[in-house]
């Protein structure tokens, strides 16, 4: 007898091809419906970019190669940094877009910084190391004071001087529009030191950051020398105080390009000193030579004294009795050579008081601005809170934006309890730049590079006696990158 009855149905084996016929159809439906999204973004984004070229004609074209650059960084938010660091010294500049077809705030930095951050943030959450990358003392000595001073401002928006509005030295009327311009911008230099640091804690080779770096110098250092030259201007014109302008279409002050430069050179010539690399020598060698081409050509004393504190520094720190006989020389040649307009630049107000050496700073400024220093000398009345002071609305002062020192700067903003804070976060920068600048685990580069960036800071708090900020601004853009590739390093070194 049979095991089964014949009349017994058999159940079916299953279609095992079938099933295989089935998933390939959806899989291959899925792969069709990605096709058409991608070929519907990219018609999409053809059409912005059309409608884009034709409000701001060129400038589009930079702002459609930093959306397609974005969609890449979507993929490895490294490639953001790169280009962040080639682009966010320049951001400021005039010859820079700032917005497209009326739209503010869209513009090839913010695209590429927002693009870099949500990127980040997705490889840190899925890392789940997103909290290492935000260091405490960042955080609370720096940032948290500086958000503190920004919400106080905003108190007094309705206080700014009319004539800063109608001459359009601010461009907000309220206090969204206080926070964005005033608060929200500067930090962006913050962000692109989180993400520097982000991007060399997954590098092998943190040290190839440093061509960016050198290209970046060079698009700034050409910005100014190409520009001299187009204008055709007088080389000993622009000694003259009433020339400070003259680089001001640039978008940056005289001033500012001048402490900038003093940063790089710094950080150029350190790492110079300790390469071994033969073509990086070269290289930096001719960097350190535009730089300071560009230096001379802003005619900046602030810049000059940030250069001759380096170059001491630098002198001191060899050790070496014929590196400082060699020095000595050099500068006795430049003073001896040294072209008549900067010597007359230099030595400008000499011999006629403190408040004439000082460009009317004294006199103008800093003196009538002491009743608002003892308005609110512990906290500060808020970022810019130059604007709204007594000493500019009653015409006791200077009608300026800012105070020219960052020391007062800080003070009026932000207090003594504001001013101890940004002290005390610099210590810690200082300490972590000149405890990599000895790491023999870094390389011979890197290392220079953080020696030449303990100077640039050191330069950058001296500078700041009669200029300068200590909060974000457009001229630290090579400092906070500095910063962020001692952050990184840090990672690096304790992940390791």
């Amino acid at each position: 007898m049979p095991a089964i009855s014949p009349d017994v149905p058999i159940r079916a084996e299953p279609r095992w091809d079938t099933f295989r016929d089935d998933r390939a159809t959806r899989i291959s439906l899925s792969a069709a419906a990605t096709r058409l999204a991608v070929f519907a973004g990219i018609a999409l984004l053809c059409l912005f970019w059309g409608y884009a070229i034709v409000l701001a004609e060129w400038k589009a074209v930079i702002v459609g190669v930093a959306v397609v650059a974005s969609v890449l960084i979507l993929v490895d938010f490294r490639i953001g940094v790169v280009l962040l660091v080639l682009l966010m010294p320049i951001s400021a500049s005039k010859i820079f877009p700032h917005q497209i077809g009326g739209i503010t705030g869209l513009n090839p930095v913010n695209l590429l910084l927002a693009a870099t951050v949500g990127s980040y943030v997705l490889h840190a959450l899925l890392d789940r190391g997103i909290g290492r990358f935000i260091p405490c003392p960042l955080l609370l000595l720096y940032v948290l004071p500086f958000l503190v001073a920004g919400f106080l401002g905003m108190q007094h928006v309705g206080e700014i001087s009319l004539y800063f509005v109608v001459t359009e030295h601010v461009k907000f009327i309220d206090g969204i529009g206080y926070l964005r311009d005033l608060v929200i911008k500067p930090l962006l230099l913050v962000f692109f030191a989180i993400l520097v640091a982000g991007a060399v804690a997954r590098m092998e080779r943190p040290e190839k950051l440093l061509g960016p770096f050198i290209v970046s110098v060079w698009i700034m250092g050409l910005m100014v020398v190409v520009y001299f030259i187009l204008s055709g201007a007088n080389f000993g014109q622009l000694a003259s105080s009433r020339q400070r302008e003259f680089l001001s279409p640039l978008g940056l002050h005289a001033n500012e390009l001048g402490r900038m430069y003093a940063i790089v050179y710094a950080l150029l010539l350190y790492t110079w000193s300790q390469t071994r690399d033969y073509g990086l020598k070269v290289m930096l060698l001719a960097s350190i030579g535009l730089v300071v081409v560009a230096l001379v050509l802003t005619f900046s004393r602030g810049g000059f004294v940030g250069f001759m504190l380096v170059s001491v520094l630098f002198l001191i720190s060899r050790r070496q009795i014929g590196s400082l006989l060699v020095g000595l020389v050099v500068a006795v040649a430049a003073l001896y050579f040294l072209p008549e307009p900067i010597y007359q630049r230099v030595t400008t107000g000499m011999g006629m008081g403190a408040n004439a050496v000082s460009a009317g700073r004294i006199d103008n400024i800093w003196i009538p601005l002491i009743p608002d220093l003892m308005k609110s000398p512990f906290y500060g009345q808020g970022i810019g809170a130059m604007l709204w002071s007594d000493a500019v609305r009653s015409g006791k002062s200077l009608l300026v934006t800012h105070p020219h020192s960052a020391y007062l700067q800080t003070i009026l903003d932000m207090g003594l309890i504001g001013l101890a804070l940004l002290c005390a976060y610099f210590l810690h920068v200082w300490r972590g730049f000149r405890a990599l600048a000895s790491n023999p685990a870094l390389s011979a580069s890197e290392r220079g590079f953080f020696q030449g960036a303990a100077a640039a800071l050191l330069a950058f708090l001296i500078m700041g006696f009669a200029d300068g900020s200590f909060t974000p601004a457009p001229e630290q853009a090579f400092l906070w990158f500095a910063i962020g590739m001692m952050y990184g390093e840090r990672i690096r070194r304790a992940a390791s």
